[in-house]
């Protein structure tokens, strides 16, 4: 199954693609988020972590082809690194609690997102 997100492996266009763990904890929403953000401000378009949980071949097949996978984390427990490490696949990795967010404990604000995006952000363009 093909996923959609407009990369292929020709090398022709650079391809960030963007994976955020989604979990139950403040710091799984603060992921997403930051992925949304991400991908709105143009650093790469965000797809789908489950699908890759799941082994499905396009999303797999999309990740190999893209210039760079990155994975956006909650928290230590690293389910997206697991993933992409599990496929064999490379990838960049971000961790919501290195950026002083607390598990079950901080307010996930919209400031909260802007500032952490930005850091991100700086950090995949470098």
């Amino acid at each position: 199954m093909p996923c959609d997100c407009g990369c292929s492996c020709d090398g022709e266009r650079e391809t960030n693609l963007i994976y955020a763990c989604s979990g139950a904890a403040n710091t799984g929403l603060l992921a997403d988020q930051v992925m949304r953000a991400l991908s709105r401000s143009g650093v790469g378009s965000g797809t789908c972590l489950a699908a890759m949980g799941a082994g499905l071949s396009g999303f797999i097949e999309s990740a190999r082809c893209a210039t760079a996978n990155v994975v956006i984390d909650g928290c230590k427990v690293a389910c997206g690194k697991r993933i992409f490490e599990k496929n064999g696949l490379p990838f960049r990795h971000f961790v919501m609690t290195d950026y002083g967010v607390e598990k079950g404990k901080t307010a996930i604000t919209g400031e909260l997102i802007a500032a952490v995006s930005e850091r991100v952000a700086a950090e995949v363009r470098a």
